[in-house]
């Protein structure tokens, strides 16, 4: 997810999208420590994704 697609989403589906990618980053982490993954990269990409989102939140707060 690129930083402009991210500055495009409203607010509560941000809130609502980054839940649902921690959540989906703990299956990842959890699943790749039983069998590990094809491309353990997807982990990264995630993780660098919520911080996007979150880093977007951020400014957004401190911009009100």
């Amino acid at each position: 997810m690129k930083t402009a697609e991210v500055k495009s989403i409203e607010t509560k589906d941000l809130v609502e999208k980054i839940e649902n990618a921690e959540a989906a980053l703990a299956k990842m982490k959890l699943n790749h420590h039983i069998t590990p993954l094809e491309n353990p990269s997807q982990i990264k990409a995630t993780r660098r994704d919520i911080a996007r989102m979150k880093t977007e939140l951020r400014q957004r707060e401190l911009n009100k």
